[in-house]
């Protein structure tokens, strides 16, 4: 029996050695990882301006050839005025050309009138039978002894005619060969446009595709310098915050509650009864899976006391520019304040060795009737604890 007490004995000892052994713990950022992440963000610097450089110059490449489309159409739309003023020349001559045309054959008729009226009074028939079987203005005025023996009239008629007839025809002969020599400087200029436009095309794509690119390098470039801006941050507030609590740790005197001296906060709160109660939810389960305590630290596999607080609430919802990595002390004016008597779970309590914000240790999520979700120390790791468990507490809740 007394051996069995013994068992009994030994696997309780062994069990609590378990439970107490703590967690491999992960360092707040070093130097030297912050130097390595400043060396990453510096490599991806100099790609992403690189890649500037060859965007800068498809730019002015993509400028050029647009220059180039430009001037091809203003030619092309010269050219189409010019081919229009041409054709408007064209059709004023055949108007023209007709007009006289009509002229000759009315003065056609009257010199055929003529020369019957002059048959009739005795003339020959040899005399007017040339005038009568005229094929056009051409052979009439031939015939020079004709027309003069039927009068000057028909003779300047068909002079006019053929004068008309002539300047018509040149005119005409004038404008087809403009018309030509524009549509041929039409096809050329439409060519030449065709080739700046399926350039200006082919630039553009090189211009998306760099620009894609650069687009990429500039959000690794930003994911880097986040990165090495997180580690310092992480480092620098794990520092402070490690430096107050070795501070408190060491000052006797502290009140359990201090007065309130006109402690100021936000004027609003930024989240619902639902995010609070989420962000409740998440400290517990952090501190139920029995994560350590890490200074700088904030998930998911372990947590500082302002990391723990800052991961609770971005697991529900809270993100940039309204919620940021800040420490316990901060926090406090980061939130609005809440009596003692009015928290609700999810408020922030902010513990203080001093009683005022600037030596504000620590921070803890209430969970209600009292109690508290901490990450509270090295060797304590994470905890549900009274809210009065810890020295130092400031006057008022932070309800975020």
């Amino acid at each position: 029996m007394r051996r069995s007490h013994r068992l009994v004995s030994l696997a309780l000892i062994a069990g609590l050695c378990l439970a107490s052994t703590p967690a491999v713990a992960k360092p707040k950022p070093t130097l030297e990882q912050i130097e390595a992440a400043k060396k990453a963000e510096a490599e991806k610097k100099k790609v992403a301006d690189a890649a500037a450089k060859k965007l800068a110059a498809a730019n002015l490449t993509l400028k050029q050839l647009t220059a180039k489309a430009n001037a091809a159409r203003a030619l092309y739309l010269k050219a189409k005025r010019e081919l229009d003023i041409a054709t408007t020349q064209a059709v004023a001559a055949a108007k023209y050309a007709a007009e006289t045309a009509a002229a000759v054959q009315e003065a056609h008729r009257v010199i055929g009138k003529l020369a019957v009226d002059a048959y009739m009074l005795g003339g020959a028939m040899s005399d007017i039978e040339p005038l009568l079987s005229a094929n056009g203005p051409q052979d009439l005025i031939d015939q020079l002894s004709t027309l003069n023996t039927l009068g000057a009239r028909n003779t300047t008629s068909l002079e006019r005619y053929k004068e008309a007839e002539i300047v018509a025809r040149a005119a005409k002969k004038k404008a087809d060969e403009a018309k030509i020599v524009q549509e041929v400087a039409t096809a050329k200029v439409a060519a030449a446009k065709k080739v700046a436009d399926d350039a200006q095309g082919l630039q553009q794509k090189e211009v998306d595709k760099l620009r894609a690119v650069q687009d990429k390098l500039i959000k690794e470039l930003a994911t880097a310098r986040n990165v090495r801006v997180t580690l310092e941050q992480q480092r620098q507030l794990a520092l402070l915050e490690e430096s107050q609590a070795n501070t408190a740790a060491n000052t006797i005197n502290q009140s359990k509650v201090w007065p309130n001296i006109g402690f100021k906060g936000r004027s609003t709160s930024r989240t619902t009864e639902a995010q609070r109660l989420a962000a409740v939810a998440f400290a517990k389960k952090q501190v139920l899976a029995r994560k350590p305590y890490i200074w700088g630290s904030e998930g998911p596999n372990s947590f500082d006391c302002s990391g723990l607080v800052y991961a609770a609430y971005k697991s529900a919802g809270l993100g940039w520019p309204n919620w940021d990595r800040l420490n316990s002390a901060l926090y406090a004016g980061y939130t609005k304040h809440v009596t003692l008597n009015e928290l609700e779970p999810g408020d922030l309590l902010f513990y203080s060795y001093k009683g005022n914000i600037s030596t504000i240790h620590h921070i803890t999520i209430y969970a209600g009737g009292g109690m508290m979700w901490e990450a509270n120390s090295k060797g304590k790791g994470l905890l549900y604890s009274s809210i009065y468990s810890i020295k130092g507490l400031m006057p008022f809740g932070g309800r975020v």
